[in-house]
């Protein structure tokens, strides 16, 4: 037949993907998730099995060739490109060769070569806020850096700290972005859209309430330390909008585990109150230092806090399965309620087993082909859908309708 111009929505690679939280936020706005590239496998796996038709590098990016690059994507060549690449701390240079600071010499390098091959319409960067302080050896700021390195590959760059509760996700969250368009975009970043009150402002009077803790969870199944399964029937109908949107499509309860708390670790959750941690316990129910019977003189103020149910969560890390105690039960959180409080939809499944031995201890031992991200680590490392959602919302208002050529 005839070529035809059919209007397609917006085309995303997600790079430094993790589990696709980032890009899944721009499928729930409509875009349509083409591909990633990761290098943990479990962590590809869970991407894979939620976007079947995606094409899914597994590897380290830096070691995937050009070629290889424009060969994956070259029938569906990505409009948007995604990434959160380490670039505080971490370095891919000889030591001896150059400021491991420097982006230039870090994994961002490799997100400025893939915009560089695929020369999107948009990139858009993800960090941790301290980014903006973060300064190399010379002095020079690292995100002034970047901004730089992406104009000079030709694009328009802003960049921002968004909070996660102004876009409706239950949980303290302060994220950087770096938006970088062909186009000079007059808004590159949403508007809020939830704020912690029911106050309503002159200037902003259409704000909804951010979901609470307990707004994001209440439904799921009651269990207790080592009780549920990774696949369970739902018990409660939803209870609430927050509820009723993250059960949309899903006929199965997917990462409902908990954790196999010990009886004495289940007595000291016990003694928690709101906003308790193991610091405020009894000292009978303080922790042993490790292969002894007596008390550790370390205590860890931020180790297993029992969250408020009437607020946002605090922010959820990737060891976040120690990291919080449960509202009103005596256990750690399940990777399914940390995945609420992200914002992950029920029906999005994570593969990988839900925790793993300390990372640390494996690279002490020499054991790495054991280190991989599980389903605790890939749910907090990722950017929360509903955050992305409206990146992606204000970004595919502005780029406006596309049309591609499609041969049929």
């Amino acid at each position: 037949m005839e070529d035809k111009y059919l209007k397609k929505p917006y085309t995303v690679l997600d790079t430094f993907a993790g589990a696709g939280g980032f890009s899944l936020g721009f499928e729930l706005a409509g875009a349509n998730v083409v591909g990633a590239i990761e290098i943990d496998s479990w962590a590809s796996e869970t991407f894979k099995f939620n976007h079947p038709d995606a094409t899914v590098l597994q590897g380290d990016i830096s070691k995937i060739t050009d070629d290889s690059i424009l060969e994956a994507f070259r029938r569906y060549k990505p409009d948007l490109i995604l990434g959160g690449p380490p670039c505080q701390g971490f370095s891919i240079c000889n030591k001896n060769n150059g400021d491991p600071k420097d982006p230039r010499n870090s994994l961002f390098e490799e997100f400025i070569r893939i915009g560089r091959l695929l020369k999107p319409s948009v990139m858009i960067m993800e960090n941790v806020p301290n980014l903006i302080k973060a300064k190399t050896k010379s002095k020079e700021l690292v995100i002034d850096i970047i901004k730089i390195e992406l104009e000079k590959i030709g694009y328009f760059v802003n960049s921002h700290i968004l909070e996660a509760t102004d876009y409706g996700v239950p949980q303290i969250r302060k994220r950087l972005f770096v938006v970088a368009s062909k186009t000079k975009l007059q808004s590159p970043f949403p508007q809020r859209t939830h704020s912690l009150t029911n106050a309503q402002s002159l200037f902003e009077p259409q704000l909804k309430k951010c979901p609470t803790l307990w707004d994001a969870i209440s439904d799921l199944p009651e269990i207790e330390a080592r009780e549920g399964a990774e696949e369970s029937e739902y018990t409660k109908s939803p209870q609430n909008e927050y509820q009723l949107l993250l059960r949309q499509n899903a006929t199965k309860l997917f990462n409902h585990k908990a954790m196999s708390h010990s009886k004495r670790l289940v007595e000291r959750f016990a003694a928690m109150g709101w906003g308790d941690s193991t610091s405020n316990v009894p000292d009978h129910l303080r922790p042993l230092r490790r292969n002894s019977t007596e008390y550790s003189e370390k205590t860890y103020d931020q180790n297993n806090r029992r969250m408020h149910p009437d607020r946002p969560c605090h922010t959820v890390p990737a060891s976040f399965y120690a990291n919080f105690v449960h509202p009103y039960k005596n256990r750690n959180f399940t990777a399914r309620e940390g995945a609420r409080i992200q914002s992950f939809p029920d029906w999005y499944v994570f593969k990988g087993k839900p925790t793993v031995v300390s990372h640390k201890l494996l690279e002490r031992e020499g054991r790495l082909e054991e280190k991989h991200l599980c389903q605790y680590n890939q749910i907090g490392n990722a950017t929360p859908p509903l955050m992305a959602k409206a990146i992606a919302e204000n970004l595919i208002n502005q780029l406006g309708a596309k049309y591609v050529h499609s041969r049929q």
